[in-house]
């Protein structure tokens, strides 16, 4: 499975890029598309809106399954990705590029603390 190392995971299979001015991409990890299997329609979240952290945001819904996403950090969507719409399993193909969910303007960056390692994600992984 492929975790780059330049990005925070959550345990539930989220990934955060820092594009910095406590703006953050984000999607789900290969390792969850690959279980998820064949992504047919996503369900972004809300732009303008407020979510807590760990608070239901978005839902992924591929052949096999439904999988709620949940907010990696505090903070009001700014953008989603609108590729998705029409083009669902380009998550398969590129979770970390162009895959990515949506953009957050993070509210409290402390929150970053609760996040996980790509080594740390991997070892999560693979305990499975």
């Amino acid at each position: 499975m492929n975790v780059p190392t330049d990005l925070k995971y959550t345990n539930t299979h989220a990934w955060l890029e820092d594009m910095g001015d406590n703006k953050y991409r984000v999607g789900i990890t290969d390792f969850a598309q690959d279980e998820l299997g064949d992504i047919v329609y996503v369900e972004p979240p809300e732009v303008d809106k407020k979510y807590a952290q760990i608070e239901e945001c978005a839902v992924v819904e591929s052949v096999k399954s439904t999988s709620d996403i949940y907010c990696p950090l505090s903070g009001v969507i700014v953008e989603i990705n609108p590729a998705l719409e029409d083009s669902p399993e380009i998550i398969n193909a590129e979770p970390y590029s162009d895959g990515w969910i949506f953009i957050m303007d993070a509210s409290d960056t402390s929150e970053l603390d609760e996040l996980i390692s790509a080594e740390e994600y991997s070892e999560l992984t693979n305990e499975g």
